[in-house]
């Protein structure tokens, strides 16, 4: 299927809205999950910190003066603090002014410096295991006993890491079900916002070859867009379309009844033994030829016409340089006829957008019918205003009102300036490519076509 269409198929929207949501997700998770060890750390760290300094107090306000020696007598309360972190190894060591260890561990670490009164944490190691440690100093006044007694309690760190782990888990597990809720709608959002691609697909597979009418379908914005421009294409579709059919069904027509003619002519000249009259039928196979030819030099325009309607672009020009081009494309009709053509022009240059070569062949097609249906003297001018006009005129009578109501309409045949067949045609589906018309008017004594087209913004 692709091959034949020329459609190389990637991958699915979907499926990239889905790796561009996972990608967001796994990124941020990385995020939470080192922002959450280290909040859990931090947590763990602070938790631990208060029953280290619980316990250091409870030992501290334990501390009495008897007989100028300092009695410390443990209280059961610190050692239940210390017990909520179960397989963590504790040690305690109370240190007199003396630096003297009055009772616990004397090979536990004290902290560098003076604590000066204050609680001071610190990490050190318990034996080979990392610990964290609290120095709290209390100071005694004491006839007996003067000077500072430091409390110093610690313990292991596995508590610590397991709080720390368990908070960053439950934090992993929210995120990891927020995370598939947010997929899981997401993906929802974007099968329902991409519906309308496969409706547009199922209206234009289930369409005839033929129909190029415009799809008339509900869509979001984005895709609303890529509406438009497939309408807008099917239309230019269309007009090459209709455009084409007329101008096979002009040749058709056309075509059919001078051949018709010229072959019957030539079999009586085959067949006629009077050399006068043959010559004379030899003379209207010659004007038949000739106005066959004609007739396929403006079928050929006006296939050069609709070709280029959508295919070359507007560009600004001057619309007198045309008038100009298109008294000199007809100089040969003009020594025919007799007769001279004058050119009326304005003073300032006329802007215009359109396709130079579309619009001289539509006023040569205007100029030839007033060179061979009217009546000198013919003009050929171009008027300035709020919409330019190409036109030309004649001293004939015009052809009828009914003609005149339906100006440019395929095979209508004039007597005046206006022209016949095809070239009228062509005349008019130039204006109106250009988004302008034709107009034909009467005045006393002359007959006036006009080509109208837009002004340019100067």
């Amino acid at each position: 299927m692709t091959e034949t269409t020329g459609v190389r198929a990637t991958l699915s929207l979907k499926a990239r809205v889905a790796l561009a949501v996972s990608s967001v997700l796994i990124l941020g998770g990385a995020v939470v999950l080192v922002t959450a060890l280290a909040y859990g750390r931090e947590a763990a760290r602070e938790a631990y910190d208060r029953l280290l300094l619980g316990a250091a107090a409870d030992i501290a306000t334990s501390i009495s003066i008897r007989d100028g020696q300092a009695l410390v007598d443990l209280p059961v309360s610190a050692f239940e603090l210390l017990s909520l972190a179960p397989d963590d190894r504790i040690r305690y060591r109370v240190v007199g002014p003396d630096g003297m260890t009055l009772t616990g561990d004397p090979t536990a670490p004290l902290p560098d410096g003076d604590a000066d009164g204050e609680a001071v944490f610190y990490d050190a190691r318990f034996g080979v295991e990392p610990a964290r440690y609290v120095a709290l100093t209390r100071r005694f006044a004491e006839r007996s006993f003067s000077g500072p007694v430091v409390i110093v309690v610690g313990h292991t760190l596995l508590a610590r890491r397991d709080l720390a782990r368990d908070t960053a888990q439950n934090a992993l597990i929210v995120l990891g079900a927020a995370g598939a809720l947010m997929a899981l709608f997401g993906w929802l959002v974007v099968s329902r916002a991409l519906q309308p691609l496969p409706r547009i697909g199922a209206a234009l597979a289930a369409r005839e070859p033929t129909d190029l009418t415009p799809l008339s379908l509900s869509a979001p914005q984005e895709i609303a867009g890529i509406l438009t421009s497939l309408n807008t294409f099917m239309a230019r579709l269309e007009r090459q379309s209709v455009a084409t059919g007329k101008l096979i069904g002009d040749a058709a027509h056309q075509l059919r009844t001078p051949v018709a003619a010229i072959r019957a002519q030539a079999q009586l000249a085959a067949s006629e033994p009077d050399p006068e009259r043959r010559d004379r039928i030899v003379a209207r196979i010659q004007d038949r030829a000739a106005g066959l030819g004609r007739l396929l030099d403006q079928l050929l325009s006006r296939a050069m016409i609709i070709h280029r309607a959508d295919t070359e672009p507007a560009t600004p020009l001057d619309l007198r340089d045309v008038a100009v081009e298109i008294v000199e494309a007809c100089d040969d009709l003009v020594l025919q006829a007799g007769t001279e053509v004058e050119l009326e022009l304005a003073d300032a240059p006329v802007p215009v957008t359109g396709d130079a070569l579309s619009l001289a062949e539509a006023g040569k097609n205007l100029l030839t019918n007033a060179l061979r249906h009217g009546q000198p003297p013919i003009r050929l001018g171009v008027s300035d205003g709020a919409r330019p006009s190409l036109w030309v005129s004649d001293c004939g009578p015009g052809p009828s009102e009914a003609i005149v109501a339906d100006a440019g309409l395929r095979f209508a045949h004039t007597g005046g300036a206006g022209g016949s067949g095809i070239g009228l045609a062509i005349a008019r589906e130039v204006a109106e490519g250009h988004g302008g018309e034709i107009r034909m008017s009467r005045a006393p004594g002359r007959f006036t076509v006009e080509l109208i087209l837009p002004r340019r913004g100067r």
